[in-house]
């Protein structure tokens, strides 16, 4: 009963929050309708105030203009509310205005009194002064820069959208954190462009106030003068001051809410509010704060001027370098200076033997800050995502990546290494970014003019400021970490079978026999030893086929290692029972399967080489092999100029020789078997390779 009454309370309180909304707004139109007596509207006024400081300090708080994105509706919103107090309090000054400076209530006389001093000349000039200060400068401004941020935001979603997918691509992040991204994005384009429009609420608001208040003082001099017979002076004196009063009341709170406004998309996102950025970037350089005190000081020493003001603000500033330079702390320069070896000789021993990293990566000097956490860099964490999104696509956790500094690399160059051999390397600049052309960039940017590492497109090193520029016109743009990611992650999937070493593998096989202790048990190494499953699995994953569905690997191998221990026939059998998933790496479900075709008349030449000891890649004679080298290039040109993936499919009998020997010449091409080809799905040639001959 009471999880009952507690259930029916929380549904109550969401009820109220989600009429919280139409029940404001329908209030704020009643007040243009409804009469108000005067303390209702000293109440509302107030509320009024007290909610043009609140969104003032939020503003001020937020370091992110997303953080404040129902501001727009605010605007919005307030901006009703101040025209529907104007509207009741006219109304009130034009009844009852006649009895007194109260008439319309205590805060009108306050603001229409205390503030102008009861002079009503004064008051509207001031008046007049609030709203051209709102609507030429503040709004205005505030428009201005929100049109803009929409239209460069909009220009630059797809650069960021591009981004996103690199990110998500190198493992970098995962598939919540890039939706959350691309969100942020489309939510960042509504903003400013709300915001643009929001704006122009404002800007009307405050010609509405001027139109107000002349209709006001002439409607009360009417009133006052044919109604209730006051002197013209007297009425022109009361109702002016309730007039100023009501104006002022309504106009200080539109300039706190357009200030607010001006504030938030003037905005640079940091981690730092609006009073940190002011005190970090702008008291930051004590040099700066020298000269300004020392021309200050210069100036309060000319005769005529206010000596003791320029003098005061001369020594202030002085003050604060002088603090800012004594607790500048110098940074600790950390020895870098190896170890001196020890001079006393000792003899060799096997500690001398140091084994080669599976997989390393070495960078140059300048480098260092991207592996350095104490530096902020990130590149560790980005190498542990690309192994953990290796781990999920491929199959099983690649060796842990070994980075160190060579001071024999160029100072910004680094090389991934593989059992010590260099399999690839570049250059990234720290705190640069790398602007790849996709192929369909408006401009060229001003920078270093260099290719990815990872994929070779036409790329440009280009500085922090021009980011926002190089995403606008199309460029796909990653930091120095990004790129050297990218590369490794790419080829540590090239090199996926290198890598699934005789440990790797038997940590796999322990991994699975917890879930499948008895088919792990039967197979190895029952039927088969260890090393012909990893050979198995090396020719898998040569030809880019992964190996998460380990179950059905070992099944197969399982039913039919008591016929044949050859791993190519093996190898076969699997990629087989596995065709789904191979044929859905290229072509999605449901898809038709364009693919290429071989000539019958070379199908069965190839076949008579396979027959007679070609199986190893090696019967070949030089002139058939010039011809299909030919012929598949010239197929694989056709099929890429069709936007399809570049498969040839062929027999079983051939295949696993067609697929080595050209792997070397075209390693974009995958070979497959009709068996592979699940039964439903429809298989289409667009080519032949050796239809000419």
């Amino acid at each position: 009963m009471n999880n009952a009454a507690a259930l029916s309370a929380l549904t109550d309180t969401n009820n109220l929050k989600t009429l919280a909304g139409p029940i404001l707004i329908i209030m704020i139109l009643a007040m243009m309708v409804l009469p108000l007596p005067p303390f209702i509207l000293d109440f509302l006024f107030t509320f009024n105030i007290a909610i043009s400081i609140i969104v003032l300090m939020v503003s001020l708080y937020t370091k992110n203009p997303l953080d404040f994105a129902v501001f727009p509706t605010i605007l919005l919103i307030t901006t009703l509310l101040r025209l529907s107090l104007n509207i009741a309090s006219t109304r009130v000054v034009l009844l009852d205005g006649h009895t007194g400076p109260d008439a319309a209530g205590k805060v009108i006389e306050a603001f229409g009194h205390f503030l102008v001093g009861g002079n009503y000349t004064v008051g509207i000039i001031v008046f007049i002064i609030l709203v051209i200060i709102n609507f030429v400068v503040i709004t205005k401004g505030a428009g201005r820069i929100a049109e803009v941020s929409a239209r460069f935001t909009l220009d630059a979603m797809p650069g960021k959208q591009m981004a996103i997918d690199a990110d998500l691509n190198a493992g970098l992040i995962g598939e919540d954190e890039a939706r959350k991204r691309r969100s942020d994005i489309s939510q960042e384009a509504d903003f400013y462009g709300s915001m643009d429009g929001a704006s122009k609420f404002v800007r009307g608001d405050a010609i509405a106030g001027i139109l107000i208040m002349l209709i006001t003082i002439i409607g009360g001099l009417l009133v006052g003068v044919l109604q209730h017979d006051l002197e013209l002076s007297a009425a022109a004196k009361q109702y002016t001051m309730l007039t100023i009063g009501d104006g002022l009341v309504g106009q200080i709170p539109a300039l706190i809410i357009s200030t607010a406004a001006g504030l938030v998309v003037s905005r640079v996102t940091t981690d730092e509010d609006l009073g940190e950025q002011v005190l970090s970037q702008l008291f930051n350089q004590p040099q700066v704060l020298v000269i300004t005190a020392c021309i200050m000081a210069i100036m309060g020493l000319v005769p005529g001027m206010p000596n003791f003001v320029f003098l005061l603000i001369a020594s202030i500033l002085g003050t604060i370098a002088y603090l800012k330079i004594k607790n500048t702390v110098a940074p600790t320069i950390e020895s870098i200076a190896p170890e001196i070896p020890s001079i006393e000789k000792a003899d060799a021993n096997w500690d001398d033997v140091t084994p080669i990293d599976t997989l390393g990566l070495e960078v140059g000097y300048r480098l260092i800050p991207l592996v350095d956490k104490a530096q902020q860099g990130d590149l560790l964490k980005r190498i542990n995502g690309i192994r953990r999104k290796f781990a999920q696509e491929i199959g099983f956790l690649p060796p842990v990546i070994h980075i160190r500094d060579n001071l024999e690399l160029r100072p910004n160059a680094y090389r991934i290494t593989l059992k010590g051999s260099v399999i690839g390397q570049g250059e990234s600049y720290s705190g640069m970014y790398l602007a790849i052309n996709p192929g369909r960039v408006t401009m060229q940017l001003p920078g270093t003019v260099t290719s990815d590492p990872a994929f070779g497109l036409p790329a440009v090193w280009i500085e922090a400021n021009l980011r926002e520029q190089a995403q606008i016109n199309g460029y796909t743009v990653v930091d120095a970490s990004t790129v050297v990611t990218t590369h490794i992650n790419h080829l540590i999937h090239s090199h996926a079978a290198e890598l699934l070493g005789r440990q790797e593998l038997q940590k796999l096989l322990d991994h699975l026999s917890v879930q499948f202790p008895k088919l792990i048990e039967d197979l190895v190494p029952k039927l088969l030893p260890l090393s012909t499953v990893q050979k198995v699995l090396h020719n898998l994953l040569e030809e880019s086929v992964h190996i998460r569905d380990m179950r059905t690997i070992i099944d197969v191998l399982t039913e039919h290692a008591a016929q044949t221990q050859d791993a190519i026939e093996l190898t076969a059998i699997i990629r087989a029972a596995l065709g789904r998933a191979i044929v859905d790496q290229f072509f999605p479900a449901g898809a038709e399967v364009q693919v290429m075709g071989l000539h019958h008349e070379l199908e069965n030449i190839l076949i008579q080489v396979m027959q007679s000891g070609g199986a190893q890649g090696t019967g070949i004679e030089p002139g058939l092999a010039d011809t299909l080298l030919k012929e598949a290039r010239s197929a694989a040109l056709q099929q890429e100029k069709l936007g399809l993936p570049i498969v040839l499919l062929v027999p079983g009998a051939i295949r696993f020789l067609l697929a080595k020997f050209l792997r070397r010449a075209l390693p974009q091409l995958r070979v497959l078997s009709h068996s592979e080809i699940p039964d439903s799905r429809k298989i289409k040639l667009t080519s032949m390779v050796g239809g000419n001959k």
